[in-house]
């Protein structure tokens, strides 16, 4: 079996930071954060990003991202309690869709604990087809490219 292992990103290539605390229900039977949890995490500081710089709107919006595939890798266990810092980048627009990047830092640590991220494909609301990023979106996301 071989390895496809990555190296972390060093925390320098993160454009955007949300700091948030992890939760008691976040710890499994062994003690530290789920598996779970990080992508609750994950996707807690893209919509964050997306809803300070309108990108989407929730509820009412004409266009809606939805995931279509997502992915975490982990390097180091943290585990309740604990402040994380989740740091934001984007590694590439498309016509359609964004593909974004995820640090996941116990507060104050140099060395990433996971990373992980999605793909987003930007929707219709009422047809669900794929439509051209909108350019307010595109100019929003692109300061997030590493």
């Amino acid at each position: 079996m071989s390895s496809r292992r990555s190296l972390p990103p060093p925390r320098s290539s993160y454009k955007y930071w949300r700091l948030l605390t992890t939760r008691w229900s976040d710890n499994d039977i062994y003690g530290h954060v789920n598996n779970a949890a990080y992508y609750t995490y994950i996707d807690s500081v893209v919509n964050a990003y997306l809803l300070e710089e309108r990108v989407l709107g929730i509820s009412q919006g004409s266009i809606v991202g939805l995931v279509v595939e997502s992915h975490c890798e982990f390097f180091d266990a943290i585990a309740y309690p604990c402040l994380v810092e989740l740091g934001l980048r984007v590694q590439n627009i498309g016509r359609t869709s964004v593909l974004y990047d995820v640090g996941i830092f116990a507060e104050d640590q140099e060395q990433v604990s996971a990373v992980g991220g999605f793909t987003h494909v930007f929707v219709d609301r009422a047809t669900r087809k794929p439509v051209t990023i909108p350019l307010q979106a595109r100019s929003s996301l692109k300061k997030l490219l590493e």
